[in-house]
């Protein structure tokens, strides 16, 4: 499964590679397989597959003085975790943290619906392996 990897700087590449360590084999029922290239900064679930990418840059819509800046887009808190919901093409998501020290993005199909369900699964390994940010749900590092 090709997954581009992020590049993340050296603080939130620890931080991801933590998180990559605790990561659950298992998402939504749908098994984990590999990534190519393998990185500590990605992992896929299923097929079609659920891809985590994590120490991705900050969303535009999240990115003040960005064109599609918008701090009231859509949000979920799900089991401690903030998440921004961005709807995809052909009715996939894009979830991406907005609560923690590394930006966390998971994509997932529309095959999945609810989307949300696998983002119950890594609540417990983001939970454990990245502090919150100092202003929660802001996505201000």
């Amino acid at each position: 499964m090709a997954v581009s990897p992020p590049a993340p700087p050296a603080v939130v590449a620890k931080l991801c590679q933590m998180l990559h360590a605790a990561l659950p084999q298992t998402v939504d029922g749908l098994r984990q397989r590999t990534t190519d290239p393998a990185s500590p900064y990605t992992a896929a679930w299923g097929d079609p597959a659920v891809v985590l990418r994590c120490g991705t840059p900050s969303p535009d819509i999240l990115t003040p003085g960005n064109a599609h800046y918008n701090p009231t887009t859509d949000a979920a808190e799900i089991d401690g975790v903030a998440w921004l919901v961005e709807q995809q093409p052909q009715g996939s998501y894009r979830f991406t943290t907005t609560d923690r020290e590394a930006w966390v993005e998971v994509s997932v199909p529309s095959t999945y619906a609810p989307q949300v369900n696998p983002l119950t699964d890594l609540a417990s390994a983001i939970n454990k392996t990245l502090p919150t940010t100092v202003a929660p749900g802001t996505g201000t590092r």
